[in-house]
């Protein structure tokens, strides 16, 4: 795993400031703007918003069939309209200080030891040396939070039991029974 101080300098070698365009919350190609939240996500932005865990929250749309008729997926995305991210008004995110990992990073993400770089206008915008520190610090965080989500769904998968002919979702906190 890299540490923050490889990460921040790789950072800051490539440059980024984001502009607030928004782009990256919008659709602009198939599941171009899928943000995989995990359950703590989910339950901090029904904390902030006073909304449901069905407002905010929408199954991964890739499902896994089983034997007996039912079907399966193993993330949570947040909902989305035709074109953007619910959270998305006006331009800017409504939910800005309680914002997955996935987008406090954009358009970065540690893969093992293997920084990715998404497509963004932001790119190769000088960085400061603390700002590079702090995003390296974030993206560092977010692969650990990651993982100890893997694992958890991995331990509950190894016990789910996914009742005939329903669509659930299976996380870090169990089986989820979809309605409908």
């Amino acid at each position: 795993m890299l540490g923050v101080d490889d990460v921040a300098a790789q950072l800051g070698s490539i440059g980024f400031r984001c502009r607030g365009c928004g782009a990256c919350c919008r659709r602009v190609a198939e599941d171009s703007n899928l943000v995989l939240v995990s359950p703590a996500e989910v339950r901090t932005i029904m904390a902030a918003t006073g909304m449901a865990w069905g407002e905010v929250a929408e199954p991964y749309p890739d499902f896994i069939g089983t034997d007996n008729g039912a079907e399966y997926t193993l993330a949570w995305c947040l909902r989305r309209t035709a074109d953007a991210c619910i959270f998305l008004q006006d331009g800017r995110c409504s939910i800005y200080a309680h914002r997955p990992w996935i987008c406090r990073t954009y358009p970065f993400m540690l893969v093992d030891d293997d920084l990715r770089v998404s497509e963004c206008p932001g790119l190769g915008t000088p960085l400061s040396p603390y700002d590079a520190r702090n995003a390296a610090a974030d993206l560092c965080r977010r692969q650990v939070a990651e993982g100890v989500e893997e694992d958890g769904i991995r331990a509950v998968f190894h016990e789910a039991t996914v009742p005939p002919g329903k669509r659930v979702v299976i996380d870090s906190e169990g089986v989820k029974v979809l309605d409908g």
